[in-house]
């Protein structure tokens, strides 16, 4: 990834994280990291149900949506951050859980949140 993506991608993730605070959702890490993967954002919506969040930012549609970024490759790994999140963080245990995605198109302001945009089979 290039300097100038890896910048943009750090302000959107920014954006996305002050944007989900106005929804009412508190966040619990931004950029997780583990061995072999990160998780942009990870939160606790009003019902208590812990997300885990993949921000996603496409300048223009010509090359795909931005969702569409998320591979099951890149799946696999935010699956396995999340799985090390819940083992050093074994109080979220007894919550539902999700993987949503933020994403961002051109110069979109707020992002579109997609719920249950992927699953984790036996998670």
């Amino acid at each position: 990834m290039g300097l100038f993506s890896q910048k943009k991608g750090a302000e959107k993730e920014q954006q996305a994280a002050q944007w989900l605070k106005k929804q009412k959702v508190q966040l619990l890490e931004i950029n997780f990291r583990c061995k072999g993967g990160e998780i942009d954002l990870i939160g606790l919506d009003k019902q208590q149900t812990l997300i885990f969040f993949e921000v996603k930012f496409r300048s223009t549609q010509s090359h795909g949506h931005a969702s569409e970024m998320i591979t099951p490759a890149k799946q696999q790994k935010i699956i396995h951050c999340a799985q090390n999140f819940l083992q050093q963080n074994p109080s979220y245990h007894q919550h539902a859980m999700r993987f949503d995605s933020l994403t961002f198109e051109g110069k979109q302001a707020e992002p579109c949140w997609l719920k249950d945009a992927f699953w984790a089979g036996g998670f």
